[in-house]
């Protein structure tokens, strides 16, 4: 038994969902986000609540189970609150700078890194070693975050590089004479 999918993903006011065509799309105040159905796992749209269950009693849909409440209680609290990542840089020059729907960085490279911003994808940078990234679909988000991230990850010496905001890189000690 799934202990995750065994809880029903409470419907705030305001968030209207439906099942159509294979599809579940959930609307609320920030927007609409969809996400196509599993044939292993059954939804039942109940008045403010949405609850999930395996269709059958098989071990894969039992598999599926928890995972596809979590994505539908992901679909719920991003058209409600919204999801964002916060990184910071850290190393004398980075420095990153948001310019529309671009985000130019400048990370020790001969040229400077530029990006563009997907759809649904804000990009603030309140400072120059801060970087907001925020939307409503939890994975863009963490994907274009570790796209950020990726271009001159942390390093253990110095501890230059891009981070997550609370994330602990571990410092090594250099050469010693």
């Amino acid at each position: 038994m799934s202990r995750i999918g065994k809880r029903p993903v409470a419907i705030p006011s305001g968030v209207t969902a439906q099942i159509e065509n294979g599809a579940l799309t959930i609307k609320g105040p920030k927007g609409a986000l969809s996400m196509g159905t599993d044939e292993q796992v059954a939804y039942n749209l109940d008045d403010g609540s949405i609850s999930v269950q395996p269709a059958n009693a098989s071990q894969t849909a039992r598999a599926h189970w928890g995972m596809q409440r979590t994505l539908v209680a992901n679909l719920v609290e991003g058209v409600t609150q919204g999801f964002s990542k916060t990184l910071n840089i850290t190393g004398v020059g980075y420095r990153a700078q948001a310019q529309g729907r671009r985000l130019k960085l400048q990370l020790g490279y001969s040229h400077d890194v530029d990006l563009e911003v997907p759809e649904g994808i804000e990009v603030k940078t309140p400072d120059q070693v801060t970087i907001e990234v925020s939307g409503i679909d939890k994975q863009a988000v963490g994907q274009f975050a570790a796209e950020i991230r990726r271009w001159r990850k942390p390093e253990p010496y110095k501890g230059k590089g891009i981070k997550y905001r609370g994330e602990y890189v571990f410092r090594k000690e250099g050469k010693k004479k």
